[in-house]
Order: C-alpha cells, then structure tokens, then sequence
C-alpha cells in the first residue's frame, strides 16, 4: 500500500481495484462517470473481456484516497447494476500486480551502454534499436517500472508507454 501526504494533514493511500462487470455497451462509461462525478483521480485503467461464454470483462482501477474515501469508492461500485464483484487487491493478501511498458531512450556517447546495463539490471528486454535510441519492454510491479523509468531519464528519456495495472490473487481462487 502506497500512503502519501497531503497538502493537509489527510493521509491518501493508493489502491488497485477490479471491478468484474457485464462485457456490454456503456459500462465502462458508467464506472468512469462514478469517478468523475464524485472527483476521484483514476491513475490508471485497464478493461479487458476476461470471460466470452459469460460475457464479462474485467476493469482495474488504480486510484487513491483516504480509507474512508476507498470504501466509498467501493461501496459505491457494488451498487452499480452490470457489476458482478469488486475486489481490492491492495487490501487483500496475496494480490498479484503487474504492468507493462515500453521505454525508449535516445544518447550518444557513453549513454546507450548505460541505458542496456540498466536494462540488464531491471530485466528489460530490447524490442527496437536505432541508431540513435534503444525501446525497451519491461514487466513488473508498478513501483519497479517507476525505478526503471527514473534510472533512464537521465540517460536520454525520450517517450514511454505504459499498459496500465493487472491485478489477480493468488492460489486457486477466482474473481
């Protein structure tokens, strides 16, 4: 669990939420509008058909506030119609979670050998070089993604693309 502080003195902490849902036209316009009614910030989003024969998809949410405010949030997504569960993974044991992203850095001199050690390090893999940049592809938790990103900026950042949060418990059990 992520905790930061406020301009005040409220504590935020980040949580990552799947939603599963009806997979039909509107309802991911429906769980969105929840948060942009009630001014809750979605730092990332993922929606993927997880289930043809039952028609269901899955929406991951990663947002943040104070516990008070995450228990509304979820509350409030229970009694939406087309929603079938809503599980917190941040506030379970044993939540699995993962993102993508591509990375591409750009450098002369000494800066691509450094960018590929990095990449070595974080377990990157190369998926596209140029002369003049490199695009890596890395898989993780999010907090090892932000690392990953930070060491490279100033090797010669130049654009990134992120996937979003995936998130699944472990052991036998289904959503």
């Amino acid at each position: 669990m992520l905790y930061e502080k406020d301009t005040g003195t409220t504590v935020r902490e980040s949580h990552t939420i799947t939603v599963l849902v009806d997979n039909e036209s509107g309802v991911l316009a429906r769980v969105i509008g929840l948060f942009s009614g009630r001014g809750y910030n979605i730092e990332s989003l993922t929606v993927a058909e997880v289930d043809p024969a039952a028609h269901t998809s899955r929406i991951t949410i990663v947002t943040s506030g104070t516990p008070q405010v995450i228990e509304q949030i979820e509350a409030q997504l229970a009694r939406l119609i087309p929603v079938h569960k809503v599980t917190n993974w941040t506030s379970q044991e044993g939540g699995i979670e993962r993102e993508m992203a591509l990375v591409k850095v750009a450098g002369s001199g000494d800066s691509p050998m450094k960018a590929l050690r990095v990449a070595d390090t974080f377990r990157a893999r190369t998926v596209d070089t140029t002369q003049s940049t490199f695009v890596f592809e890395i898989t993780g938790a999010p907090a090892k993604i932000n690392a990953f990103i930070e060491e490279l900026r100033p090797l010669g950042l130049v654009d990134i693309s992120r996937t979003g949060v995936a998130a699944m418990s472990r052991g036998p059990e289904a959503m």
